[in-house]
């Protein structure tokens, strides 16, 4: 028999596969303290909470017997998923259960802010027949622009095509075969800000996506736009939508998510334009029902040593083979992040080929890795060591292994090489003892460049002057240069640089660079 502890409350449908299994023992103590949890959970094979129970470091140290702790819901911020991992306990999360009910508050926001229809609620509510004041728009027509096309943003297309709409999508993942079969159009964001009546984004809150909206989107956009937020408070800048919508230039905004929340002295809320719900996303039975079964099924399954797909910590590796990659993990990660950053394009392959010492274990955890490398930059936090084969499955990205003989000098060596739907592009590193990882080349180049902090990648004329030019701009806007490291493969032919510098560069400064005679492009790589 397993035993298993739910400290939160849950539906009792939602748990209703673990209350039936005949080979589990379910016990029920919502609000249980800290010292009564670490006092309790010795007894527990895995624990089942929500938002409110701390799953702690000491927590997980005192369930000894625990091989699985699962979170009814997307989250896991209530859980040292670190220190689970040194643990050996599997934490599993439910993150398809809340798919439907938020893109269904997501085409309801946008329903009510095309008809008016809280703000007439509220004026007749209030005692007053106006039918004057609250003319709104069809949506049948109507160009709909989804930035974000996973599970939800996916969803909301749907239910826009049965209105009439046209639809426009952008993902970076987006690849022109799978645009065709959801019947959309894909589209840059660019694009979108300039032909949508209306606009809905469902990303993650990235670096890249914060303030992905904002005042140089607004001012390409239609007048009389409309924009709906049910996704991350922070996409949107508020201070420029705020602005927008005091000028005409959008007349209407849904937001059910806002960059501080609650929301305190907020200007968006008192517009008469904008409809607003205190995040109610995933705020359904079904949903709340959803998450439970999806965590109570994988529990299940990682109790009876059953296949499991929700994992959000890295699965068990046999020790020996942890040996072998375990100083290879920042390496993979960072490559794929770094080539994430300097690639252009939907990304339709992931090509990774070990070499040396690697050939002679099994690398998939190492491949785990490297995709979410891949993946994180642009779909955030939410991909982890488990999850990113799924996550390039569902977006068609073909991921291939090779095995190779051939070092080229080096004792070991990852390469890794990204198809894109615009251009391929390789980097390949390696492990320098009392070095740590480095890259040793890109796309050909060879070069020696630690993979951490703020790195400029530049493409250039190899011609006299041009890195003088460069460092002259960095050192006037004060940026200080850590290192540098220059490869070519012909005299006077192209050639990259790559510099360290102390601090991000401002965009106008990137442009600066971008502008002179011999730079082809200069990306702006953090990691």
């Amino acid at each position: 028999m397993y035993k298993v502890l739910i400290t939160d409350p849950l539906s009792e449908f939602g748990i209703q596969k673990l209350l039936e299994a005949p080979d589990v023992e379910v016990v029920q103590k919502p609000g249980l303290s800290p010292s009564d949890l670490l006092a309790e959970i010795g007894d527990y094979d895995a624990l089942l909470v929500r938002s409110q129970t701390q799953v702690t470091a000491e927590v997980l140290a005192a369930g000894t017997k625990l091989k699985a702790v699962g979170r009814a819901g997307v989250g896991v911020d209530n859980i040292d998923t670190n220190a689970a991992t040194q643990s050996g306990v599997v934490v599993i999360n439910a993150p398809d259960g809340n798919t439907i009910s938020t893109a269904e508050h997501s085409f309801a926001m946008l329903m009510a802010v095309a008809r008016n229809i809280p703000q007439a609620y509220r004026k007749l509510a209030d005692g007053t027949w106006d039918r004057k004041s609250f003319q709104g728009v069809e949506l049948n027509g109507k160009v709909l622009g989804v930035i974000g096309f996973g599970r939800i943003g996916t969803e909301v297309a749907k239910r826009a095509k049965a209105f009439h709409m046209k639809v426009l999508a952008y993902d970076p993942f987006l690849t022109e075969e799978r645009a065709v079969k959801e019947g959309v159009q894909s589209a840059t964001v660019d694009e979108i800000v300039k032909q949508a009546d209306f606009i809905t984004v469902h990303t993650p809150l990235t670096k890249e996506t914060r303030h992905l909206i904002s005042s140089r989107e607004f001012a390409m956009m239609k007048d009389g736009v409309r924009l709906i937020n049910c996704a991350r408070g922070g996409i949107i800048d508020e201070k420029a939508l705020y602005e927008a919508i005091l000028t005409g230039k959008v007349a209407g905004a849904a937001l059910d998510v806002f960059e501080v929340e609650p929301p305190v002295d907020n200007p968006l809320i008192g517009l008469p334009q904008v409809v607003v719900t205190p995040h109610l996303g995933a705020s359904t039975i079904e949903a709340q029902e959803n998450v439970a079964v999806d965590v109570s099924e994988e529990i299940l399954k990682v109790l009876r040593g059953e296949a499991f797909k929700n994992a959000v910590n890295l699965p068990a590796v046999p020790a020996h083979v942890m040996k072998k990659l375990q100083p290879y993990y920042t390496l993979g990660e960072r490559l794929g992040n770094f080539l994430a950053q300097i690639s252009v394009g939907s990304v339709q392959e992931i090509t990774i080929t070990y070499s040396g010492e690697l050939t002679e274990v099994d690398t998939a955890p190492l491949t785990r890795t490297i995709l979410k490398g891949v993946l994180s930059y642009r779909l955030g936090e939410g991909v982890n060591y488990v999850n990113a084969p799924l996550l390039a499955k569902a977006r068609d990205i073909a991921v291939v292994e090779q095995k190779s003989s051939l070092n080229k000098g080096f004792m070991n060596l990852l390469t890794l090489t990204i198809k894109t739907s615009l251009e391929m592009k390789n980097v390949s590193g390696t492990l320098l003892n009392g070095y740590g990882p480095r890259i040793v080349k890109i796309d050909g180049y060879a070069i020696d460049v630690s993979p951490e902090g703020y790195l400029l990648y530049v493409h250039h004329n190899d011609r006299p002057g041009v890195i003088g030019h460069v460092g002259t701009i960095l050192g006037s806007n004060d940026v200080n240069i850590a290192t540098m490291q220059v490869g070519r493969r012909d005299v006077g032919g192209d050639a990259i640089m790559m510099l360290t510098v102390d601090k991000p560069l401002a965009p106008d400064l990137l442009d600066q660079l971008g502008e002179l005679s011999e730079i082809k492009s200069v990306t702006q790589v953090e990691l």
